[in-house]
Order: C-alpha cells, then sequence, then structure tokens
C-alpha cells in the first residue's frame, strides 16, 4: 500500500530530519519520500492534531502468557496491547509453560506471530526450565536468531553459572538479561522494606538484595568481558554501581519499569495489589534517582514489564496475590503525565525505540528515504482516560483505570502495514 503521512513532527536523532515537521510517503514497506509538502495520487492520506512520528517503539519486557496460561493472555491479545499502546516490536521472556528454553520453544513463537504488523521476538531462559542449574543449549537457540538470554523474574543465582553464561554471551554476541534480586535477603518479601511496610506489618524486600547482586553481575561481566543486560533497576545505589561499572569499561547495558518510575511504596498502603509488583515500588528518593540515570545514560531503556494477571491470583490478600501490573497500553501515556518535564520527547523516545532494539536485536532504524518503514505515530500532548472496557488484554491488573494520562499513539506501521489505533 502507498500511505502519506501529513505534516508530521519527525523524532529521529539519527536522522537529518530530526525534528523538523514533513511529509513522509511511504510505497510497498519503504520510505520514499520525506519533503515539505509532498502530493501522491492513489495513496492513502493520514492527517492529525499535533502529529509526531518516529521509528517503531520497542518493548524490552513483555509477557504474552502463551504458552501455558493463555487465560491470562494469549499471543493475539498480546499484539493486541502492544498495538494499543503504540509498539511494533516486542520482547518476550520466556516465563511460561513450558520454559522457553530451546530452539522448537522459539519457533513456537516466531510461527505463531508472523505477519504481524508487531514483530514478536522472544528471550530463551538461560538455565533449563528456568531451575538456575543447567544452561540451556545457547548456541543451538541463537540459529534461529534468538539472542537473549534470561530467568527473567527467577533471577540467575548461582555465580558460576552466570559467569559461564556471560562467557557464551561473548561467543555468540548474545545477551544475557538478569534481574538483579539476591533470593537469600529477598526472603520472600511482598514489598518495598522500609516505614511503609512497616507500619503495614508486611514483609519488606531491601534495596541491599538488588544492590548486592549488581555489584555480582557487574564484575562477572569485567571478568568475563561478555554481554550483560541489568533489568528491573529500582534503588538509587543501583544506579551508582552502573555509573561506576560502565566508567571502568564493564559492557553493561541496564532498564527501568515505567512502575519505578512514576509510583512509590505509598500507594500500597491501601492494600491495593494491583500496586503488587516486582521489583517492589520504592521511594521517592529512588525515582529521581532512576529518572536521572535516564537523563544522564546511566540507565539506557524504559520499559513496561507488561505482566498480566487473572483475577484469582490479583484480587486476594496482598500476601497471596501474583506480581504485576499490565503495561503496554499505557507506558507512554504515564511517561507524558509524569516524566515529560524531566526527559525531552527525544530522550523518551531513545529509552522506547531507539536504545530497546540496539541493545536487543543489534537493530537500528531510521527515518530516512530508502529506509524500512517501521514507525510509530502520537500525539504526546493528546489527553485520554484508561478505560476498563477498552483495555485489549485479557487481564485487568492496572491500577490506572480511571486514571487520565497524556501522550497516545494514535497509529504504526510496520511490515506492509498500517493500523490507526482506536
Amino acid at each position: 500500500m502507498n500511505l502519506l503521512i501529513k505534516s508530521a513532527r519527525i523524532i529521529d536523532a539519527n536522522s537529518k530530519h530530526h525534528n523538523k515537521t514533513c511529509d513522509i510517503l511511504i510505497t510497498d514497506g519503504i520510505i520514499t519520500k520525506i519533503a515539505k509538502n509532498i502530493t501522491e495520487k492513489g495513496s492513502t492520506e493520514f492527517s492529525d492534531k499535533n502529529l509526531h512520528i518516529s521509528t517503531g517503539w520497542m518493548d524490552m519486557h513483555s509477557n504474552f502468557r502463551e504458552p501455558g496460561f493463555e487465560y491470562k493472555d494469549d499471543l493475539k491479545t498480546g499484539i493486541k496491547s502492544a498495538i494499543k499502546g503504540g509498539f511494533t516490536s516486542v520482547l518476550l521472556m520466556p516465563q511460561t509453560e513450558p520454559v522457553i528454553d530451546s530452539k522448537s520453544h522459539v519457533e513456537y513463537i516466531k510461527n505463531n506471530t508472523i505477519g504481524s504488523v508487531v514483530d514478536v521476538h522472544t528471550s530463551s531462559s538461560i538455565t533449563k526450565k528456568m531451575e538456575g542449574n543447567d544452561l540451556v543449549e545457547m548456541h543451538d537457540i541463537n540459529s534461529v536468531n534468538c539472542r537473549t538470554f534470561t530467568d527473567d523474574k527467577k533471577s540467575l543465582q548461582r555465580n558460576e553459572v552466570m559467569k559461564l553464561a556471560l562467557l557464551y554471551s561473548k561467543d555468540l554476541d548474545g545477551l544475557i538479561m538478569n534481574y538483579p534480586n539476591d533470593k537469600s535477603i529477598f526472603n520472600n518479601g511482598k514489598m518495598n522494606e522500609g516505614i511503609t511496610s512497616t507500619n503495614m506489618g508486611l514483609s519488606g524486600i531491601s534495596n541491599i538484595s538488588e544492590e548486592i547482586m549488581v555489584d555480582r553481575d557487574i564484575n562477572l561481566a569485567k571478568y568475563t568481558e561478555g554481554n550483560l543486560h541489568l533489568s528491573y533497576i529500582s534503588t538509587k545505589e543501583s544506579v551508582n554501581k552502573i555509573k561506576i561499572g560502565k566508567k571502568e569499561g564493564a559492557n553493561i547495558t541496564a532498564d527501568v519499569s515505567i512502575n519505578n518510575l512514576v509510583m512509590t511504596d505509598e500507594k500500597v498502603k491501601t492494600f491495593d495489589t494491583r500496586y503488587k509488583v516486582l521489583p517492589p515500588l520504592r521511594t521517592k528518593k529512588d525515582n529521581s534517582a532512576l529518572i536521572k540515570a535516564l537523563k544522564n545514560g546511566t540507565i539506557d531503556v524504559i520499559c513496561s514489564d507488561h505482566s498480566p494477571e487473572d483475577q484469582e491470583n490479583k484480587k486476594t490478600e496482598f500476601d497471596n496475590a501474583a506480581f504485576g501490573i499490565l503495561g503496554l497500553e499505557t507506558l507512554f501515556g504515564l511517561l507524558g503525565k509524569h516524566i515529560s518535564s524531566d526527559l525531552s520527547i527525544s530522550e523518551i523516545i531513545e529509552k522506547i525505540s531507539t536504545n530497546p532494539r540496539k541493545i536487543a536485536l543489534k537493530e537500528e532504524l531510521k527515518i530516512e528515504e530508502g529506509e524500512k518503514a517501521n514507525i510509530t505515530i502520537f500525539n504526546p500532548k493528546l489527553e485520554w482516560e484508561v478505560i476498563e472496557s477498552d483495555i485489549k488484554s485479557k487481564s485487568r491488573n492496572t491500577p490506572f483505570i480511571g486514571e487520565k494520562l497524556k501522550g497516545k499513539a494514535v497509529a504504526i506501521y510496520n511490515n506492509n502495514q498500517f493500523v490507526i489505533i482506536e
């Protein structure tokens, strides 16, 4: 199809058209012309108020729950959530049933999402069945274009296994992703350890359980010269450790969940299980340090940590409730509401598009003539309300229902497909 996007401000620091307002002509999936005013007979025109355009957004931490937990979400509904949120690519976590820990499991995800407007990539686990002991067949899995390995929220505890995984990552040019959480200190905590947890009588998750493992992982990355990505960073001291590690030449990158940027443990005071997440909501001091770390490049990526959960696992006592919040559909609106005064729109796009692709896929997109069209079209000023019936996921575990957010994707284009977002 031929698509003509009218009067859109281009947000792409790698493009010569960055910050310019132009028309963009796309022909059969390729950007064929960028100019101030384009007229093209036979093309579909798209225009709207305050249009902005960037390379397609990518989320580095999504859970679509298939295979095994399709009652929470599945590949089709997960893709619908990604579209609603403006994402043209997602990286799935392997914590399914069975665990994504083999070449055939990776191929199952690829074969069941082929042809979608959203590119669905999956990580493999680092260890078989995510048990933390024996490495998966990393070379075999890498042969089907899967280069990211993670045991996700289970966190890799054994030092020697982490060391070996990092050595393999160097050989494969793969990426080891680890959520730093020392389980011997985590001790089955339910929320951030602090004044709020004490007053509520809930077992706390201390900052040190994260920070000790950040130290370990950075030291192992330096020793092995492997490729390490630290996931879901949530504390001020973790930020300081990553900053020092990068200065010392460690090959490390890091991300932060939207949850740990826009909320604190004060939200948990009502025992509302929709605020129960891992890592836990921390303090305002931690939030401020994380935002500053995004600004100065210490943290590279903002992720949604999209985690659908059914009512049975959420509408229960706080101690027994599952961790997790839906994230894909609200991420950009939350950034616009809470973070846009701290990060420019260009910096936000870097954290949700440019850097995730570079780190996870070793891919770089550009909004230039002759390049493949993989784009998100958005209005950063558009205010909208999160309405429960509009949620595309099978699950409803979000505390933002009824809240007004700022900034919304209005369309995406990828794989020669154009979707206007309702």
